[in-house]
């Protein structure tokens, strides 16, 4: 019989973390940031939904999604860069720190390793 999970404990630790941030995104986004309103938001609701839920549940088209999903949340702080914007300021800097934090934890060899082994 096989089980499904949304959190998987016997992952990695950089998993399991990078599993949270998506769901904490997810929710943040759905009740404080208006994703509910509009398409976009409804999509990137979705996907760290879905990646979060198929990296649980050891798929490997769920991390790619995840790490899809991550650049995409990097998106928006390194066009501000560019812009010449000050990224310091107004919790952009909260919302960095997570895009950043979520990235690294699925990149980290770790991860990368568990996915090559038991990811299918």
């Amino acid at each position: 019989m096989q089980t499904r999970r949304w959190i998987n404990q016997s992952q990695p630790q950089t998993l399991v973390i990078a599993v949270m941030l998506m769901y904490f995104d997810a929710g943040f986004l759905a009740l404080l940031g208006g994703g509910l309103f509009s398409p976009i938001g409804i999509v990137l609701i979705a996907g760290y939904v879905a990646a979060g839920y198929f990296i649980s549940n050891e798929r490997k088209w769920g991390y790619y999604l995840g790490l899809a999903i991550a650049v995409l949340g990097l998106l928006p702080f390194v066009l501000a860069i560019l812009g010449g914007s000050s990224i310091l300021g107004g919790g952009m800097a909260i919302g960095l720190l997570f895009a950043v934090a979520k990235f690294a934890l699925l990149v980290h060899p770790m991860s990368r390793e568990y996915v090559k082994v038991w990811f299918r």
